[in-house]
């Protein structure tokens, strides 16, 4: 239904408004240093792994030459770093310096601030209707056609055993962390065994395994197992610990929402078994990993120096107690 013309002009009206205040007519944004552009960018850039230039292009809508130009600024500055991809010699992947971890902790601070002061003042109630105002109108603007929308669209999550799912987890899990982390044959032998002994136990109503779909494709798992951090004592007893395992998603399906679904499957089944408290094991440097657990309500419980991986990396487990 179309808007009255006086209700477009007030939308046009406030937009700009919004566009001045938050500082994107200013030659830098956020008190970083960076032109609007860049920081974006170095915000895509350091919230999601394995990210390329031609995935930047269609997050933030530029062109070929827009980004390139923008990528050799935070290079030359030290923010961010290439790496050739060892599946496609034409393509690089982005990820941030210890310098451009640093700026964006500045970017995220400033940014976190400006909003609690301008919402400060507002009701729980009005505070919500901004954000869903928001997030309607962004996608509204977008309207659902980027790529990656439109791959979110197409996402389908499936509980249960399925023909090519073993092979599939161990795959993304072998590729993906050869490619981030240089993790060699034991790594992927480490996961094809440990999924082979918990596939033979889902028989069993404390375990489960969910494999996130794009149109037939599997392009992320994740598995709960309500066993194997309570020892054979507990066997016939209401389960005390969930193990959160094989958490993967495909670098294809990222950014459309299929990690953080997949999270929440997994959950809802842990709460809907009352475990008392979740853990999962991964290592220091995965930062885009730690924020969406720490979001779900993980916080850090050890870290520890380990090589189990093949590599030797600091290991660390995260605890979600029960809600």
């Amino acid at each position: 239904m179309p808007l009255p013309e006086t209700d477009l002009d007030a939308i046009r009206t406030h937009s700009r408004r919004l566009v001045r205040r938050l500082g994107f007519l200013k030659p830098e944004l956020a008190e970083s240093g960076l032109p609007a552009s860049c920081v974006h960018a170095l915000i895509e850039i350091g919230t999601q792994s394995d990210l390329s230039a031609r995935d930047l292009r269609e997050i933030l809508g530029l062109d070929k030459s827009s980004v390139s130009r923008l990528l050799g600024k935070l290079l030359a500055a030290g923010l961010i770093t290439e790496t050739p991809s060892l599946e496609d010699a034409r393509s690089k992947h982005l990820s941030l310096t210890a310098d451009g971890t640093e700026k964006l902790a500045g970017i995220e601070a400033f940014a976190r601030s400006q909003v609690s002061a301008a919402l400060a003042g507002l009701s729980a109630g009005q505070q919500r209707v901004v954000r869903n105002g928001l997030e309607l109108y962004a996608d509204a603007l977008g309207g659902m056609h980027s790529p990656l929308q439109m791959l979110a669209q197409k996402l389908r999550i499936q509980s249960g055993w399925q023909p090519g799912l073993l092979g599939s987890c161990i795959e993304m899990h072998a590729r993906h962390y050869n490619r981030s982390s240089g993790f060699g044959c034991a790594f992927e032998a480490l996961v094809a065994g440990g999924l082979a002994e918990f596939a033979t136990r889902l028989d069993r109503p404390v375990n489960e395994i969910w494999a996130g779909h794009i149109d037939e494709r599997i392009a992320g798992t994740i598995a709960i197992d309500g066993e194997d951090l309570n020892g054979a004592a507990s066997q016939g007893r209401r389960p005390q610990l969930a193990h959160l395992r094989l958490f993967i998603v495909d670098p294809s399906a990222r950014g459309t929402g299929l990690g953080k679904a997949l999270l929440g499957e997994a959950l809802q089944f842990v709460d809907a078994q009352a475990f008392d408290e979740t853990h999962l094991w991964t290592f220091k440097g995965l930062d885009v990993a730690r924020r969406m657990y720490e979001a779900s309500g993980f916080h850090l419980a050890e870290e520890r120096p380990g090589s189990q991986w093949g590599t030797p990396v600091l290991e660390q487990r995260f605890v979600r107690k029960k809600p």
